[in-house]
Order: structure tokens, then C-alpha cells, then sequence
């Protein structure tokens, strides 16, 4: 009796949830979000999110509360927020590396971007960036591609992660160029750019945003950036297309995801939120600042296009032979 009371209880527990679910979709968020990061402080994830982050506690009178998970090229973060309950109070502010190229990389990931994951919105994309320490002899990109002919195997390029997108734009270049450059992995931008300024490494693939201060401050030399067109913040800096690689292409989005499950009213009002954010004057000025075009796409859209983006990444990766495990 006292079991059969027991399943009795639960059951209409469980049918209460049920019942009350939609009601705490409508009231959402009722208590603080937390936001986690897939990369240490400093990068541009970790600028982004953290800038959405104020944002939506402005907007939807809470507290969105950032937490750095890095390690694994996203992989960490991802199944933490993963396996979190799909309520919307655990979030991830995923990226290209962790929501797209990993997915090409690494044939045991232990999360698919979009079955383990509700995409919400792009937050903002930026083009990556080719850097060089200011005394590299090397004053542009055919320059560099002259010099590591040279002497092969001679010269490094230094990237956030493995597998992320400015390692993947580095192996894109030596691949279209030809060469022979050593690949050196970092913890994220801070260390890489640390190391690139006091001249332990020469040169080194970054996103726009976390190099642009160096870049501004003539503290590093930008060579090219990794988008069809110029970015028009720095109008001055040419593309690798325009440099003699026609074909290069290489952008770097920044976006929202929950833990699939997540219900559609949360969503939604997610979504509405940060488009609501990204349409601010004072938001639109601080991406462009941050070397950014702000984001705000639909949840369906941005599904598909990180489907076809892991579908030409994979092609990428398994033609250069760049699978990790």
C-alpha cells in the first residue's frame, strides 16, 4: 500500500510539472542564468558573453551570471550545459570551435551541436586575423608565403586552441599556400597574444576582436584578414582573398544555445530578448568597437547553419588530414 501511495505521489508529481511547465515558461526567468563560456577570460566568446549577458539581465530583470569553462576546444562547457535540466537557467555562449569545427574534428565528440543543443541566435560573427609581431620581417601575406618557402618548417604560427577556428584558418593557409609552418596551441587569446607581443612566437591566426587593441596600439602588425571583404573598422586591413589566396574564406561566429529540451516560450523570449539587445545603438557601437556585426538571426536559421557548416568543415578537415582522435 505504502508503494502503490508512493507511485501514486509521484506520478501526479509528475504530472504537475507538467501542468505547471508552460506557466514557468510565461514567468521566465524567475531566478539567475547562468551563462557559461567555453574559453577563458579575455577572448572573444568571453567579451561577447559577457556583454550579452548584461544585456539580458537588463532586459529581462535578471541576473545572467558568467562562468568561464574552458579546455577540450569547447568540449568541457558543452557537456556540462548539456547535461544540465533544459529550463533555460543554464546556458552557453557556443562558438564556431565548440558548436561546429569540433564536430568535423573529432569523431568521438560526446555531444552533437544540434540534438544535444536548442540553438538560439548568433550574438554577433568577426573575421579572424592573421597577426605578426611588429619586427617580423614579413610586411604582408605574399611576403610571409615567400619567406616560409624559404626556409621550411623554420617558422610557427600561434592559434587560441587546437582545433579552433584560428587554428583552422592557419591550416587553411598553409594548405592553399603550400607551406610547411609548426602549429602552437594555446590556452586561449590572453597567452597566445602575450607570447606574440614579447616575441616567443612570430606570427598568429586570432579573432578580430581580442587583437584589435594590439593591432590599434601598433603593439602587433595585422597582414589580412579571413573574410571575403574587408571589415570596415579597419578598412586598411586586406583580406587574404586579395592577398593571393582567391579562394580563402574563414568567419567566426559567437552564439546562444540551450540544452535541447529547452521549451519553445523560453526560446523564444531568449531569442526576442538579445535581438531586442543587439538592435541598441549603444550595443551596435560596442560590436563594432569589439571588431564585430551584430547577430540576432532565427533559431531555425542558425540550425541550418551550423548543419552545413559541420558538413564543409568535415570536408576541410578529413582533405588535410586534420582529425584528432
Amino acid at each position: 500500500m505504502k508503494i502503490a501511495r508512493l507511485f501514486s505521489a509521484l506520478g501526479f508529481a509528475a504530472l504537475a510539472s507538467l501542468v505547471l511547465s508552460p506557466v514557468a515558461a510565461a514567468n521566465y526567468p524567475e531566478k539567475p542564468v547562468r551563462l557559461v563560456v567555453p574559453n577563458p577570460p579575455g577572448g572573444t566568446t568571453d567579451i561577447l558573453g559577457r556583454l550579452i549577458a548584461d544585456q539580458l539581465s537588463k532586459e529581462l530583470n535578471q541576473t545572467f551570471v558568467v562562468e568561464n569553462r574552458a579546455g577540450a576546444g569547447g568540449a568541457i562547457a558543452a557537456q556540462n550545459v548539456m547535461a544540465a535540466a533544459p529550463d533555460g537557467y543554464t546556458l552557453i555562449m557556443g562558438n564556431i570551435n565548440s558548436h561546429m569545427i569540433n564536430s568535423a574534428i573529432r569523431s568521438q565528440l560526446p555531444y552533437h551541436p544540434t540534438k544535444d543543443f536548442a540553438p538560439i541566435t548568433i550574438i554577433g560573427s568577426t573575421p579572424n586575423v592573421l597577426v605578426a609581431h611588429p619586427d617580423f620581417p614579413a610586411k604582408n601575406v605574399q611576403e610571409l608565403i615567400d619567406l616560409a618557402k624559404q626556409k621550411p618548417g623554420s617558422l610557427s604560427f600561434g592559434s587560441t586552441s587546437a582545433g579552433g577556428s584560428p587554428h583552422m584558418s592557419g591550416e587553411l593557409f598553409k594548405s592553399m599556400a603550400g607551406l610547411e609552418i609548426l602549429h602552437v596551441p594555446y590556452k586561449g587569446a590572453s597567452p597566445m597574444l602575450t607570447d606574440l607581443v614579447g616575441g616567443q612566437i612570430p606570427i598568429g591566426f586570432d579573432n578580430l576582436p581580442s587583437s584589435l587593441p594590439l593591432i590599434n596600439s601598433n603593439k602587433l602588425r595585422a597582414l589580412a584578414v579571413t573574410t571575403t571583404s574587408r571589415w570596415e573598422g579597419t578598412p586598411d586591413i586586406p583580406t587574404m582573398a586579395e592577398s593571393g589566396l582567391p579562394d580563402y574564406e574563414v568567419a567566426a561566429w559567437f552564439g546562444m544555445f540551450a540544452p535541447a529540451g529547452t521549451p519553445d516560450e523560453v526560446l523564444d523570449a531568449l531569442h526576442a530578448a538579445i535581438k531586442t539587445s543587439l538592435g541598441r545603438e549603444d550595443v551596435k557601437k560596442r560590436l563594432f568597437e569589439l571588431g564585430a556585426v551584430p547577430g540576432g538571426i532565427s533559431r531555425e536559421a542558425f540550425k541550418t547553419q551550423i548543419e552545413d557548416g559541420i558538413e564543409m568543415w568535415t570536408k576541410v578537415v578529413d582533405s588535410a588530414g586534420l582529425r584528432m582522435d
